[in-house]
């Protein structure tokens, strides 16, 4: 895996599958320079899961800023210099914008995100991590995070079915799906090492 080069790897999924932790291992094995998501700097986040409809536009407009410089600053330094792993990738803002933002609201968003994108770099793959709607929430219980007390399952569960609708029609890198159920890479070199080996046979055809 070594003898990757300037290549970058977006993990993606819903919210408590397992991104920072995935994408950390892999930027450690890698030899990567990491970008993680600054979700916690959003001063609308803990109302948002109290009133989705009434901060949704708000909370959806500080996250495309943000990850927007974070890409813009990261990228500009150390694109096409070193192999980089992210637990994002700045697409999947519109998953979100989409689900929660009224019409009004996603026609002003979307004409600032099409803007932003395009000026984007976007990944050479993207390993898209799911799990069962159970598992996910006893994940988010387990970290504890006292802006995400509020989170309702349903919320979780109309997430879960954007992103599946979102990577079945997405095609501008490869994508590696992962069933996240049964599988700890922490604790499993063995399936650590499974993963890695699909991404080199993605990564080096």
């Amino acid at each position: 895996m070594s003898r990757l080069k300037n290549k970058y790897i977006a993990v993606e999924g819903v919210i408590g599958v397992g991104k920072t932790t995935l994408a950390k291992l892999l930027s450690d094995y890698l030899e990567a320079e990491l970008i993680l998501e600054i979700v916690e700097e959003n001063p609308f986040l803990s109302e948002f899961y109290d009133d989705i409809s009434g901060k949704a536009f708000q909370t959806q407009i500080f996250f495309l800023l943000s990850r927007y410089r974070q890409m813009k600053k990261y990228f500009q330094i150390n694109a096409f210099q070193t192999n980089i792993v992210s637990d994002y990738m700045f697409i999947k803002d519109s998953i979100f914008a989409g689900l929660t933002l009224n019409n009004t609201e996603l026609v002003m968003y979307e004409m600032l995100f099409g803007i932003l994108n395009k000026k984007c770099v976007q990944p050479d793959l993207v390993i898209y991590l799911y799990a069962d709607l159970e598992r996910i929430i006893d994940r988010i219980q387990y970290r504890n995070r006292p802006f995400e007390k509020n989170i309702q399952s349903e919320y979780i569960r109309n997430l879960m079915h954007a992103y599946e609708k979102f990577f079945s029609s997405y095609h501008e890198c490869p994508i590696i799906k992962v069933d996240t159920n049964n599988i700890n890479y922490v604790k499993s070199f063995k399936q650590f090492d499974k993963l890695l080996s699909d991404i080199k046979k993605v990564l080096q055809e």
